[in-house]
């Protein structure tokens, strides 16, 4: 050895060896990693795209739809009755004052713990006979594509690993839902509007909508919609207080 080191030959450890092995694979694994996620990235963006131009080609088709109906009845000399709606949009408007402790964990299931949180709900009789006992503290409604679309792009939040997580990026979708088909921002607005088969995972995914006051205020809070105040069911007039709050 100290023949060696006399004719000037560099004597590297086996450690440090093993280390620079071990980084080259390191680096290689990440390397075939990224390229992967390149071209798995490039297909979804294709997919991505074929499936928002499907998507506005439906909502196109149902407007359509919806005007050649209500014209043909008219012509006839009636009126088109619209099928009930699948969909509710719920929001808070009252605090905790005088609350009674069944009204309160009616809220808390309806995810609805804080003044002016929003959240989507699936009509039922289930759902029906909860927002009953509750309806004093809510204002709930109809919404339409522009509002689901509107709030979800602007407003919504993502829950991964019981965290709160905007919805920047698409990947943050997939990585929770996307065992269920649903990859992108237009997937879940689409499982949404229409109340599709995995509706309660979408759901459960978007965290509770948190809203700011609405512009010009409320009218009277503990009145209902109909006698002038602002509780209970607006039916598509949800859709303006919507526009006010987000």
């Amino acid at each position: 050895m100290a023949e060696e080191a006399a004719k000037g030959v560099v004597i590297v450890p086996e450690s440090m060896l093993k280390k620079q092995k071990r980084a080259e694979e390191w680096e290689e694994a990440k390397k075939k990693e990224i390229d992967e996620k390149r071209v798995k990235n490039a297909k979804n963006r294709k997919l991505i795209f074929s499936r928002a131009k499907v998507y506005a080609k439906e909502y196109d088709e149902q407007e359509k739809e919806l005007v050649r109906l209500k014209r043909e009845a008219k012509f006839k000399g009636g009126f088109y009755v619209e099928p009930e709606a699948k969909l509710l949009f719920l929001i808070r408007i009252r605090g905790i004052n005088r609350m009674d402790p069944r009204t309160r964990k009616i809220l808390q299931l309806l995810r609805l713990r804080q003044i002016f949180n929003g959240a989507f709900m699936k009509v039922n009789k289930a759902t029906l006979s909860m927002l009953h006992r509750v309806e004093p503290y809510v204002t709930y409604g109809y919404p339409n594509l522009k509002s689901v679309k509107e709030l979800i792009y602007k407003r919504g939040y993502g829950k991964v690993n019981k965290q709160r997580i905007a919805l920047t990026n698409n990947s943050v979708i997939e990585q929770v839902l996307g065992k269920h088909g649903i990859i992108c921002i237009e997937d879940l607005v689409h499982e949404i509007l229409t109340v599709g088969p995995h509706f309660k995972e979408a759901n459960n995914f978007l965290w509770p909508f948190k809203l700011k006051a609405p512009l010009g205020g409320l009218k009277k809070k503990r009145n209902h919609y109909v006698e002038g105040g602002d509780a209970g069911n607006r039916e598509n007039y949800i859709n303006e207080l919507i526009r006010r709050m987000n």
